[in-house]
Parts: C-alpha cells; structure tokens; sequence
C-alpha cells in the first residue's frame, strides 16, 4: 500500500483542519451552555444545527458514505474508499461529541446507513434511509440485552414472533442502545430470536425496523458511562418492546440472516471507532504538551521531569503504529473485502481502545486535578475510549476469535 495521502484525500483534510478549528474546537463551550439552558437535555443544541449547515456547505457531509451505486455528492456521501475516510475520521476524533454530529458521520447512525444500503428493500431506503442521509432524522440499533452476555450474539433473548401473514411481534428488554434517548430519533433496527429452536444458532436471528412511535416501545431511562450521559449521540438507553407489532415489510432481508448483518454492519463500525480514537490521542497529545510547558513543579518545568518525556515518547510510538495499522486494515477493506480483512480488524478493535485509555490517562495525571475535571475534555474522553474496549465487541471476544484463527494455521 502507498501511505502517502491522495490529492483528494489530502484537500478534504485542509478543509476538515479548517473547520475543526474554526468553527468545531471554538462551539465546544457554547453547546454545553446552550444544552444548559434547553428544556431537555437530550435536545440539540442550536449551534451543532448550525455546524451542520456550515459542514454540508464545505462539502464535508457524509464522508463515510457510499452507496450501492458509488455515488459522489452531498446527499449520497463522497463516495471515498475506507483509506480516504480513515484519515479524515481520526480529525474527527479531536472533538468526539461534536464533529461526528456536524458531519452527520456519527454512530449509530452510519452502520445503520449502511445497514439500510446494503439489506434494505427499495421502500425502507425511502422512508428511513433517505432522511438519515439528509440528517432530518437519527436512528439507533438495539442489539444488547442486559440479561444475557451479549458478548455472545446467539444468546440474544428478544423475540421477533410471526404474528399470521399480517406481520410480526417483538418482545424483549435491551440496553445501552445509543442514540434512543434523542427526541430526533425515529426508528430502531432491532436484533431478535425468529426462530429460537433453529438447529443453527446463527440463522435464529433476525433484524426488523421499529418506529419509535409504534404501540409498545417504552424508552425507559438513560443509561450512563462512568457518569456521563452522551447527550450528543442522544444517550444509551435501556428500551422495552411490550409486543410491538410492526408490518412484514419491516423485516430486514430474509429471517434468519440477522446474526450475518450483524457482521456486515460491525465491521465498517469498529473501523471508524479506531480512526476516530486516533483523532482522541492526539488531542490527548497536544494537551499533554502544553500542559507539560506551562506548568512547573520541584522547581523545574514539567516539560523538563523525566517521567512527563516517558509519557509523550510512548504516547507518539504508539499513535503512529496504531494509524499504520489502521490504514492497513482500511486498505485490504478496499481491496479484498471486510472478511479478507478479518484479522486487522480485530487487531485494530483489540489495541486502538487499549492504547488510547492509557495514553488518555496519562494525560489526565500530568493534568492532575484538572484532568479528572469538567474543565477539560481528557475525563469525557478516557471514558469513551474506555467503553469502546466493551463496544462492538469485547477485547477478550476479539481475541479468541483471532488467537483461533491463527492457531488452525498450524493444526
């Protein structure tokens, strides 16, 4: 692979560097004001519906999007390969909260665009998928269940019952489902059991499309992370479908093929979580740094105390391999498919969270009491790196699956 940065790829970042800094970095104090002063917490901002116009006008929309058709342009995404997204996603990063939002790339609603473009049937790209895509509206993707280890997608215990020709029925209990508690989300893709019984435990699954309004959906409370509650990405809720009926066309693809575009959508996601990880280190960086030359301590700056050196050099190494890592897995997604590059993206799922937390941490001891303050944005993100080694997969899932594979090398 060339590491070197395309044209293309290299003018959307200056224009992405000058956004960052001149409208992103600059509204992260105003939105928590602004959000203060809302009657509910769980409402947007005024200012992020400003950083949404001002990104659509710079052509910085739907960076992560491609269709099936490959088309460029703002209501369709860039059109740019995984390589050409990587980098920009990592700027994102710098500010998590805020510029996913602006650029309508965040989670969940990119795999759930995804999702949509590639299992959808024609009417439920109409309804859903095109106004996600224009970002009138936000989705989330109910997955996890609180009474099963959901580390193991099999054991899912929602049910996703035939109700006659006329449609289905879905009963379960799920939690941590990001971006349910925004009042702009309209519709949930929901992973349930069709057929519990199945000799196979991965054709027993299946994905239907849930409007939030629909009799039966109950948002029961906030979940939160560490203390946090994620108001950008509309919260994690936990949500109860008392028998729900939803029509048959609400059926994802065929029954039984819910675990496999599980997988399918998985995949694109915990790239992206890495990329922008990246984009957090380095902020995490930067705020090393400055701190290290503006503060002294035992009579010496802190920039000049051996163990702050120790912190950055190793913070540095390891930024720079985990982004060639990442760029690699980007490149064989491009170029042999996601399952081709099963392996990096696991790699990459398994050190990118791991790294960050502690180069996060790091950051947070030089800052001493600041760093675990509202005053600073290193605790808000050490917890989000902390929780992406549970997201999309548990560190300990990803490497049984990876130490398995490289062992049936040599049995």
């Amino acid at each position: 692979m060339d590491f070197a940065y395309d044209a293309r790829t290299e003018e959307l970042r200056e224009r992405l560097l000058a956004f960052m800094d001149e409208h992103v970095l600059p509204a992260e104090q105003l939105a928590g004001e602004q959000r203060a002063a809302l009657e509910s917490p769980w409402q947007t901002p005024p200012v992020v519906e400003d950083l949404k116009e001002a990104a659509r006008g710079l052509g910085l929309w739907n960076l992560f999007f491609v269709d099936e058709h490959g088309r460029p342009g703002e209501k369709y995404g860039a059109g740019l390969t995984n390589l050409q997204y990587a980098p920009l996603a990592e700027i994102t990063g710098r500010s998590p909260q805020l510029a996913p939002t602006a650029l309508n790339c965040a989670a969940p609603d990119t795999g759930n665009m995804e999702l949509l473009a590639q299992f959808g049937s024609a009417e439920q790209r109409e309804r859903w998928l095109e106004p996600l895509l224009a970002g009138e509206i936000r989705s989330a993707f109910a997955m996890t269940e609180p009474e099963v280890a959901s580390s193991d997608a099999t054991n899912i215990a929602t049910r996703i019952r035939r109700d006659g020709e006329g449609g289905y029925v879905v009963t379960g209990r799920k939690w941590y489902i990001s971006g349910a508690m925004n009042p702009d989300c309209k519709v949930f893709i929901v992973m349930g059991k069709t057929d519990p019984d199945g000799e196979d435990v991965r054709r027993q699954q299946s994905m239907v499309l849930v409007p939030r309004d629909a009799p039966g959906v109950e948002v029961r409370r906030a979940m939160s992370v560490y203390g946090y509650e994620d108001h950008y990405h509309g919260g994690h809720a936990e949500v109860l479908f008392h028998d729900v009926r939803v029509p048959a066309d609400h059926l994802i693809g065929e029954e039984g093929g819910g675990f496999a575009i599980a997988q399918a959508r998985l995949g694109p996601g915990r790239i992206h979580h890495c990329m922008r990880l990246i984009g957090m280190a380095e902020r995490a960086i930067e705020l090393m740094c400055r701190r290290a030359v503006e503060r002294s301590a035992f009579g010496k700056p802190l920039a000049r105390q051996g163990v702050v050196h120790e912190w950055i050099a190793d913070a540095r190494v390891q930024v720079e391999q985990l982004r060639l890592l990442v760029l690699k897995t980007a490149w064989l997604m491009d170029t042999v498919g996601n399952r081709g590059a099963h392996t990096e993206i696991q790699a990459i799922k398994i050190a990118t969270p791991r790294a960050v937390v502690r180069i996060i941490d790091d950051a947070v001891q030089l800052h001493g009491a600041g760093g675990v303050s509202q005053d600073f944005p290193l605790a808000e993100l050490w917890a989000a790196a902390r929780t992406l080694r549970l997201a999309d997969g548990p560190d300990e899932v990803h490497q049984r699956s990876l130490a398995r594979r490289e062992l049936k090398r040599h049995l």
